[in-house]
């Protein structure tokens, strides 16, 4: 692997993990972070256990498309050998982006639509591109009027679930349009990270009673790792193992549409 692996939401105990991992083996990353001061203290963590990792960072938000477009800018073609969409949130209330994007929205579909764009000139035919989904896609319908939910539509993880069903439709579409890339999903499962406290009251009993039994982010981020280390293409990368995207997703005509009117939206 001849490159760096570009990772969103490095900062994220996820993103983290993952940083932490690949450096281990050796893999130069890029952390592409909207908080710097943060990536900082993660970086220097890591380099406390593994000083020989080559770690970069660089701010890139994707609430801000302008700020997605400048990050692809600064990136140099041959540089990047990979790019893990794993930058994700679960917005408590709805709220609308400079670009007039719902946020839940934005970060977890919008950016990283972008910025796969933004990158593919300047990767490597076969370049490994691995987007970070959620078991919560199976119970999310996806159409164009999705995409650009309004206020009476939002629902905290409802959003969410939808906005994840419409990167995996991304991906879907991504490996037609580019069969040499190595296109892969990744679903975590549900880890015990930052991403599932809610900003509800009850959040300090779940943290006593439900994280326990969730996985650690350095397992939860393993499916990922394996999707971007390895030869795969297309496929579903979740727990121990590796399959077939589920039927159930299977829509071409649907996803060509969900592109379209995304690329629409993009302007």
């Amino acid at each position: 692997m001849n490159g760096r692996i570009i990772i969103t939401g490095a900062t994220g105990s996820m993103g983290a993990a993952a940083v932490e991992a690949l450096a281990a083996r050796g893999v130069p990353v890029l952390m592409a972070c909207r908080n710097l001061s943060k990536a900082a203290a993660v970086r220097s963590d890591i380099l406390g256990r593994i000083p020989a990792a080559d770690i970069e960072i660089r701010q890139l938000d994707l609430a801000s498309m302008a700020s997605v477009r400048s990050f692809a800018e600064g990136i140099d073609a041959g540089t990047v050998a990979g790019l893990f969409n794993n930058a994700g949130v679960i917005s408590k209330g709805y709220s609308i982006t400079g670009d007039g994007f719902e946020n839940t929205f934005s970060v977890n579909y919008f950016g990283p639509w972008l910025l796969t764009q933004l990158l593919l000139p300047k990767l490597p035919e076969d370049a490994r591109i691995v987007n970070m989904i959620s078991l919560t896609c199976r119970f999310a319908p996806l159409s164009e009027q999705t995409l650009r939910p309004a206020e009476k539509d939002f629902s905290q993880l409802g959003t969410y679930a939808r906005a994840k069903r419409a990167l995996l439709s991304f991906s879907m579409e991504l490996a037609r349009r580019h069969p040499s890339l190595r296109v892969n999903l990744a679903d975590p499962g549900i880890v015990a990270s930052n991403m599932i406290d809610l900003g509800h009251w009850y959040d300090p009993l779940a943290d006593a009673i439900f994280k326990p039994l969730c996985r650690k982010p350095a397992a939860g981020v393993q499916p990922a790792l394996r999707a971007l280390t390895g030869q795969a293409h297309n496929r579903y990368f979740v727990g121990r193992g590796d399959n077939a995207i589920p039927s159930r997703y299977f829509a071409p005509d649907l996803d060509a549409r969900i592109w379209a009117a995304t690329e629409e939206a993009l302007g």
